[in-house]
């Protein structure tokens, strides 16, 4: 089954309005392949990107959202507002989002839920520490982590998700997992997910590599069977190592 390729540029807590429209400016000059191509801008941001990359392929995503569809949570954002500026994917369960500030499983679960009910696509983050895999307990976090939030859903709700599996220790780390290590992983989740639903669904499903992807090893990352793109952290913020890596997809 062809599953869709995605490149996915997280920009984090970098590039104010004047950046932002630099590094725009530079990746429109770029010809785009045939992949499904993202870039996630800060909130401040967001409307500045759509306003620029409006004649583009290149989709703004969101980083980041709140649970609730309004409320008393000072400097949230919520679905229908991302909605309202024509955002329509989002990350979420990022390991910096869990780290940082605290986010459980839980609170990702409803978090999920209500992206798929606002008609958004989720791009959910999972991965493990280097304890994890230094104890063998690998596996079992990132099992727990999609059973906890992601097995609750429907088949038909998976047509908006999309995983991205990131080992914790390799991001902004220059560390990168093996080929090995990083094809294993990517099977163990469509297995789980096949045993759960169906292999039809698991295999329809896109999984993307996340941690310390750079143009040196990002054709040799998306070769691997269960590898369908990635989400990309500091080499998205050079508009030509963003381009080198969506064209080795």
């Amino acid at each position: 089954m062809s599953r869709e390729k995605i490149v996915a540029g997280n920009w984090k807590m970098n590039n104010d309005s004047n950046q932002t429209r630099s590094l725009i400016g530079d990746l429109i000059k770029f010809n785009q392949v045939d992949a499904t191509v993202m870039i996630a801008p800060a909130h401040t941001n967001l409307s500045i990107a759509q306003d620029l990359l409006s004649k583009s392929k290149i989709e703004v995503i969101a980083q980041n959202m709140h649970f609730s569809d309004s409320g008393a949570y000072t400097g949230e954002v919520s679905a229908q507002m991302l909605k309202s500026i024509g955002i329509n994917t989002v990350i979420i369960g990022h390991s910096e989002r869990r780290k940082y500030f605290k986010e459980t499983d839980s609170e990702l679960k409803l978090k999920v839920d209500m992206g798929l009910s606002s008609s958004m696509k989720v791009i959910f983050c999972i991965g493990e520490e280097i304890e994890d895999r230094r104890n063998n307990k690998h596996f079992e976090v990132i099992f727990n982590q999609i059973n906890n939030s992601l097995f609750h859903l429907k088949d038909e709700s998976w047509r908006k998700i999309v995983l991205a599996y990131e080992p914790v220790w390799a991001i902004g780390t220059g560390e990168t997992a093996s080929l090995v290590q990083i094809q294993e992983m990517h099977s163990m989740i469509r297995k789980n997910i096949a045993d759960r639903y169906s292999m039809e669904l698991a295999n329809s499903i896109s999984i993307l590599y996340g941690g310390s992807v750079k143009p040196e090893n990002s054709q040799d990352i998306f070769s691997l069977d269960d590898v369908d793109g990635g989400l990309i952290g500091g080499a998205s913020l050079s508009a030509n190592d963003f381009n080198k890596i969506i064209s080795s997809i």
